[in-house]
């Protein structure tokens, strides 16, 4: 497929795509034209570059950990990165289930002083 047909399957813009391609996180073909073309597993691969990104990951510890995570390869230093980001993305996890209850307390105590907001309350 084409930069823009999986830009659009993927919800990511062109010039994303061609970051992830600059990084050497995303592999493409080109035409004798040089147009870019991507196989059907780029679509996947997009979505979990995304889902690292933002959880906070960086692309060059994306880079380090393609094998492991595209292709099940690994080796004792990849699972020592493995452990080391899921431990960080679990603090992150904490720290904002603190932030909701904290908001959570701010909207029970606001709602106590202002019953009527929740009749306007939006969805």
């Amino acid at each position: 497929m084409r930069i823009g047909e999986l830009a659009k399957r993927t919800g990511v813009s062109v010039r994303a795509l061609r970051y992830y391609e600059e990084q050497r996180l995303l592999p493409s073909d080109r035409s004798p034209g040089g147009q870019r073309h991507y196989p059907e597993q780029a679509v996947d691969r997009v979505r979990m570059i995304q889902q690292l990104y933002g959880a906070g990951l960086s692309s060059g510890t994306i880079l380090y950990l393609l094998p492991c995570l595209s292709a099940g390869r690994t080796s004792p230093p990849m699972l020592d990165r493995l452990v080391t980001e899921r431990d960080r993305i679990d603090r992150q996890i904490d720290d904002l289930k603190g932030a909701r209850d904290r908001l959570d307390g701010l909207i029970t105590e606001a709602t106590d002083v202002w019953p009527e907001w929740e009749a306007r309350r939006p969805a």
